[in-house]
């Protein structure tokens, strides 16, 4: 499996990452326990969880559920720690199911960390996100209305100092090592890493956003932001929330995927969407691909990619990507690739 650096922290972390949100509910524990076995024998050393897990829905009988599923396994194999880098995440505001939707705080953050330190049942976290700003966001489908001119910049510079001084202290408890965003734009990665820098509290090493052969947001500013700054890409749904399998197409809705629990997969069911996943799934054909392995290998080999965090539901799925591992993109697909974008760009 290759290795990335994860910033400027000194860790070196798979190119692929063994995503987690559905432990615990679509992935009963044992299952969950069997794959982050099956992940680390295949070279996998990077595991992705957040305090609200699992998704598809969001319950609030069920919040900090996934942590406690990886919790269990690291308790019965206390040994292993060493063979891992965990992140996990501090939810944002507006969740109501986590702290009544509470922002992100000076104040919210050791309890929270404390938190996933219990749940997850380890002394320290490698790499703690946030996992949106306060002040919104552009991911989510949002940046088709997203408007940020009524951010206050003193409030916001103001949040960051102040959080960022909380973190140092988790640091210097030894409850976390790195520091790590979510959902963020270009502007606010910088005000992060530049006021870091400025004061010697935790710099940011890592940006986890959504990014595809779908989404693409990325590729503009936020990948200067990545070359200049030394903050990569940790990207979710790398595989279009399923849709790039193909298993969606034609209307299908398999039993217990995700869509069937939530039907419009967070705003990414469009005609359009369902044209430029036929597109794909030809290319991928035309090359004698499978189009998950093509869609995983492409996001891999992108300049400003750390690692590419993806989700199993099944030890079958979990197989099928695994299968994949490490292969290169044949000669003149990545500018096929590239123009199928430019003809079926941002397609939800």
């Amino acid at each position: 499996m290759k290795m990335n650096p994860l910033g400027r922290t000194g860790l070196m972390v798979s190119e692929l990452c063994l995503g987690t949100m559905t432990y615990g509910t679509q992935t009963p524990e044992a299952d969950a326990h069997r794959q982050i076995e099956t992940a680390l024998a295949a070279g996998i050393n990077f595991i992705d969880t957040a305090e609200m897990y699992p998704v598809n829905p969001v319950a609030k009988e069920t919040i900090g559920l996934t942590e406690e599923v990886i919790g269990n396994w690291q308790a019965a194999n206390r040994g292993r720690r060493g063979e891992y880098i965990l992140a996990t995440k501090h939810t944002g505001e507006g969740m109501a199911h986590v702290r009544d939707g509470a922002p992100i705080t000076a104040a919210t953050i050791p309890g929270a960390v404390e938190g996933s330190l219990k749940r997850l049942k380890t002394d320290v976290i490698d790499l703690y996100q946030f996992h949106w700003p306060n002040r919104g966001s552009y991911m989510f489908r949002r940046n088709w209305g997203y408007d940020p001119s009524s951010q206050n910049r003193e409030e916001t510079i103001a949040h960051m100092e102040e959080a960022l001084e909380a973190l140092q202290r988790q640091v210097e408890k030894g409850n976390i090592r790195h520091f790590g965003l979510s959902n963020e734009s270009a502007w606010g990665t910088t005000q992060w890493a530049r006021i870091a820098e400025a004061r010697g509290w935790p710099r940011v090493a890592s940006i986890q956003n959504e990014y595809s052969l779908m989404c693409r947001m990325f590729d503009t500013d936020l990948a200067e932001v990545a070359a200049n700054e030394d903050v990569g890409l940790l990207a979710f749904s790398p595989l279009a929330a399923g849709l790039l399998t193909g298993k969606y197409q034609g209307g299908a809705v398999p039993e217990g995927s995700r869509r069937s629990r939530t039907p419009d997969l967070g705003g990414r069911i469009t005609e359009r969407a369902f044209l430029a996943v036929q597109a794909y799934l030809d290319l991928a054909a035309e090359f004698g691909i499978d189009p998950v392995h093509m869609a995983l290998a492409w996001a891999a080999g992108r300049p400003f990619m750390t690692s590419v965090i993806f989700g199993a539901s099944t030890q079958e799925q979990l197989d099928h990507v695994l299968a994949g591992a490490g292969m290169v993109l044949p000669e003149g697909l990545a500018a096929r690739i590239d123009a199928l974008h430019r003809a079926h760009p941002l397609p939800y």
